[in-house]
């Protein structure tokens, strides 16, 4: 919870996001702002665990790589000392960092650069997103776990994101150029990567025996489904 902004004081900011990239993602404090979330822009991890001490918000956004201090120890002294929801928003270079971040305590990772669409709903609810769950593969955002029938699938980060993205647009074709731009970040990458990265976690959904599927849709891009039960 928002600690209470003292008499005549200033209101605790709800959100304290890293520095932005150059680029369209720059825009994103101003859009946080839009739509009503009060920022203050941090530049390394020591001004970020200064600023949670001070301004005491809702939530901490952390960019990974995090300079000086990374995520996961910024993570688990936010813990110890402002407890709020931390979520890591990383790269390809920032990946493992992440990782450690959600060991640590991290709420959520969603894949950089972001989407405010992700983010305010963690500052809405105060709580990390549910599991999701279709057919019998289910997926634990925060715990970074998958178990198809009830067995644990070991994905790699970067597998975990894409069937996470296939999971919440479950029946719909997702185009390669909407999985890289959500999941990489560019529209510049090796189409072979994707390819590779979907094939990985289609096998490993077959060879769990679960009931989902995978379907490449020549010239357009990736549908999961859903198999259905014959009565």
């Amino acid at each position: 919870m928002t600690p209470d902004a003292p008499p005549g004081g200033p209101r605790p900011p709800d959100l304290l996001p890293p520095a932005p990239a150059p680029g369209p993602p720059a825009a994103a404090p101003a859009r946080f702002e839009a739509a009503g979330v009060a920022t203050v822009v941090c530049h390394d991890g020591a001004e970020a665990l200064l600023q949670a001490g001070a301004r005491r918000p809702r939530a901490l956004l952390l960019g990974a790589p995090l300079p000086v201090v990374d995520c996961a120890r910024v993570t688990t002294l936010v813990a110890r000392l402002h407890p709020v929801p931390v979520v890591v928003a990383a790269g390809a270079d920032g990946a493992a960092e992440a990782t450690d971040a959600l060991a640590a305590g991290a709420v959520a990772y969603v894949a950089r650069p972001y989407r405010t669409e992700e983010i305010i709903p963690l500052l809405a609810f105060g709580r990390a997103p549910a599991p999701l769950v279709v057919g019998d593969i289910e997926l634990d955002p925060v715990g970074f776990h998958v178990h198809v029938r009830g067995n644990q699938l070991r994905l790699p980060v970067r597998e975990f994101m894409v069937l996470r993205y296939l999971m919440e647009h479950v029946g719909r074709v997702v185009p390669r150029a909407e999985l890289t731009r959500a999941l990489w970040g560019t529209d510049t990458l090796d189409s072979n990567t994707l390819t590779v990265h979907v094939r990985r976690v289609r096998n490993k959904l077959q060879e769990a025996g679960g009931s989902c599927t995978i379907d490449a849709i020549r010239g357009m891009g990736y549908r999961l489904e859903v198999a259905r039960v014959r009565r």
